[in-house]
């Protein structure tokens, strides 16, 4: 089992950042790899909520059903993956912090085929991805929120 933890403090309100995280739909603007993401159920956002993700990584086209496994709003969203050639839960986690929302991620997988051959290269990639991803976010959540 891999586990990958980043944080980071977003000048913007918890309800902002929990809100734009827990849209996969935004996943694509923020996160890199990420090519689309489609939610296939209906209905307000929650525990059982679905939808599909279709990224790259190392050259590979991953399509991944996701279904939400925990939900507290404003707080923590949690998604695991139902079918995918890499098998992987995420916790997303928002709380208010002195200059802001401190946000995190906890990212565990247990990474089957090539990919295991690897897993040491692999949770140094997957740990430098969820970074860059995180600080993007940042970037464009703070210059939303200063805007206001």
């Amino acid at each position: 089992m891999m586990e990958i933890t980043s944080e980071r403090v977003i000048k913007c309100e918890p309800s902002v950042v929990f809100e734009y995280i827990s849209n996969f739909e935004n996943n694509p603007i923020w996160q890199g790899g990420m090519i689309e993401a489609t939610f296939t159920s209906t209905g307000p956002l929650g525990e059982g909520s679905t939808y599909d993700q279709v990224a790259t990584f190392l050259g590979r086209k991953i399509i991944t059903s996701f279904v939400v496994t925990r939900f507290e709003r404003n707080r923590c969203i949690q998604i695991q993956s139902v079918t995918s050639t890499f098998p992987i839960k995420v916790t997303r986690s928002v709380k208010l912090a002195d200059e802001g929302t401190l946000v995190s991620a906890v990212v565990e997988g247990d990474p089957g085929g090539l990919f295991k051959l690897a897993k040491p290269l692999l949770k140094r990639m997957v740990y430098r991805s969820v970074t860059n991803d995180y600080a993007n976010l940042k970037t464009i959540l703070e210059n939303r929120c200063s805007k206001k």
